[in-house]
Parts: structure tokens; C-alpha cells; sequence
């Protein structure tokens, strides 16, 4: 599946829209600044001075001028840096402001060995969002992750167990980058599993990393779409391309979907091709593992229990619960 004119442009806008913002923040700060410390603009302006007394030298011969000006700029730097620090200031206040390190917000970067730019992991997000329909994980995120999270709703194992998931759901995100795991989140409904699934994408999404969300049902319809359709073949070779390459795939509420054969060979190439990947999958399910075996072939059990974390969750219903606190 590729992006229509209007939604690359779309993104393209966006782009600009956060560059324009960030500029106006450097701006306001370097008014600020100039106004708390006059001695920080004195050292600003030096800079053009040393730059033209350089050029001056080079057109007469001295070689050494370059050196000299990265030297004395170094210093000026340096310089600048303590300043701030003196008035209570980070070092790096002034420095130029990207919402994307990596792409500076231009949502692409230089090709590895000197190949063409390619797309920027925050570009691979925003195409994500825009082709998969991700609306559902972002309503998720922006009201549950790790900061409004509450062991109150647990008592007794049932808090245990949310406790060692919440351990383990941490421990994936620090790790991320260097440890490659899996998680499966099961157990009785509103006990937390795809609240857990959420706070972690947030988490990566926010690190700049790839994300792809289905309901189960979402993700399987999805995939019967375009498979039965013969005019869709490029489509659907995209969409396998994104599913078995995106840093996290979160499969939530596995067994609601309606499972026949189609759906459990879907299942077992999806994480069999992101198992040997080493592709980081969620899966969260309100199955027992009796019941996921039975309902599934022994192979995709297999492939969960031996390279997935298990995290069970039981105790009330949390969602219940909060209803009937407000009212």
C-alpha cells in the first residue's frame, strides 16, 4: 500500500508546520537569553568578526587562518556554553530545536554507505498511522500509559501478577534496542492487557520507533481483504512488508476474531516471519493457554509459548470497576 499524493503532502505539511514551530521556540529563547545575559549576544556577534578577519587572512596567504578560526570558535563556544550554565541555563538551551534528532524534522535521512535518502523512522510512523488506520492505539496512548498507572485496582496475587507484568512491560522498553522480546499479555477481561500494550507503544512511539496496532478481527479482515482480491497483489505484498518489518506489532484481543484455517495460517506466517526477523510482537488475548492450544494449531502455540513472555493478569474487571466509581 503506498501514500496518495495528498497524504505524502500531508505529511510533508506537517513537517514544515513542527519546523516553523521549533524555529519560534529557538527564537524566543534566544530573545530571553540576550536579554538575562548581554555578554551571551556580545560573544554571538564576535563570531561574524572572527569569520571576516579569517577570509581577510586567507586572501593574504595564511594558510593556517582555518585553524586558527576553529580554534577561536571552539572557544567562543565553550565560552557561550558557561555562560549559560552561570545563569541557571542548560548547556544545550540555544541549541537548534528537532521534535526528530535523526531527520532534523525533514522526515529523511542519508542512505548507509552513501546511498539515497531514505524515509526517517518518525516518516515510517506517519505513514503507518495514515495507511493502517492507527486512530485506535493513539485515543490508547493519550489517556493510559505508565504515568497514570495504579496498582490500587489489585489485591492480594492478582496484584502480583499486575506487578510483575508491569516490571516486565518496563524492562521490554529499556531493552528494546539491544534485547529482543516478545510479550503475551492473558487473562480475564480489564485486568490491564491492553493497557499495558499501550503504555509500552507509547513509550517507543515517542523514541522514535515503529508501531503497528490491529484488534485482532482488524488485522485479520485486513489481511482477507486484500488476499482475496487479485486486483490488491501490490497492496498486499506492502502490507506484509510493513507487518513482518515494523519494530513492534501489538495483536490485541486475539480470539475474538472468528478463527478458521485462513486466519490460523495468517497467524503462524505473521509470527513465524517476525520471529525469525527478530521483531518484537504483543499479543494480548482473553484465552487461557488451554484454550489458545485448542483454538490454534500446535504450531503457533509453540512458537508463543517457547519465544514469548508469558504474563498472566487475573482480578476484577477494572473498567466495571471505574464506572462504579464515578457514579
Amino acid at each position: 500500500m503506498a501514500l496518495t499524493n495528498q497524504q505524502f503532502e500531508s505529511i510533508m505539511r506537517g513537517y514544515e508546520l513542527t519546523q516553523n514551530r521549533n524555529r519560534r521556540l529557538l527564537e524566543e529563547r534566544e530573545t530571553e537569553v540576550y536579554r538575562n545575559i548581554p555578554e551571551y549576544q556580545k560573544l554571538v556577534e564576535s563570531t561574524g568578526s572572527l569569520a571576516k578577519a579569517c577570509a581577510k587572512k586567507l586572501l593574504d596567504g595564511d594558510e593556517q587562518a582555518l585553524v586558527v578560526l576553529k580554534n577561536e570558535l571552539a572557544e567562543l563556544s565553550s565560552q557561550k556554553k558557561k555562560l549559560l550554565i552561570k545563569h541557571g541555563y542548560q548547556a544545550d538551551y540555544l541549541d537548534p530545536i528537532y521534535s526528530c534528532a535523526l531527520c532534523c524534522d525533514t522526515g529523511y535521512v542519508s542512505g548507509h554507505d552513501g546511498s539515497p535518502q531514505e524515509k526517517c523512522r518518525c516518516f515510517r510512523q506517519k505513514e503507518i498511522s495514515l495507511l493502517y488506520e492507527q486512530s485506535n492505539i493513539q485515543k490508547i496512548i493519550e489517556k493510559e500509559n505508565f504515568s497514570t498507572l495504579s496498582f490500587d485496582y489489585y489485591e492480594g496475587e492478582d496484584r502480583r501478577r499486575f506487578q510483575e507484568a508491569v516490571r516486565i512491560s518496563l524492562d521490554f522498553v529499556q531493552n528494546f534496542e539491544q534485547d529482543y522480546q516478545n510479550l503475551f499479555f492473558y487473562g480475564t477481561v480489564g485486568t490491564g492487557k491492553s493497557f499495558l500494550s499501550g503504555c509500552i507503544a507509547r513509550e517507543l512511539l515517542q523514541a522514535g520507533h515503529s508501531v503497528i496496532y490491529f484488534s485482532a478481527s482488524g488485522l485479520f479482515d485486513t489481511l482477507a481483504r486484500y488476499s482475496f482480491d487479485a486486483k490488491n497483489k501490490e497492496t498486499l505484498y506492502n502490507f506484509y512488508k510493513d507487518l513482518y518489518n515494523c519494530d513492534l506489532v501489538i495483536i490485541d484481543d486475539l480470539g475474538t476474531e472468528v478463527t478458521n484455517s485462513f486466519v490460523t495460517s495468517q497467524l503462524f506466517g505473521c509470527l513465524n516471519e517476525r520471529i525469525l526477523r527478530r521483531k518484537a510482537t504483543i499479543i494480548s488475548t482473553n484465552l487461557n493457554l488451554e484454550e489458545l492450544r485448542d483454538r490454534y494449531s500446535d504450531r503457533i502455540f509453540s512458537r508463543i509459548t517457547s519465544n514469548f513472555t508469558i504474563c498472566k493478569l487475573s482480578g476484577p474487571d477494572i473498567r466495571i470497576y471505574k464506572k462504579r466509581m464515578r457514579k
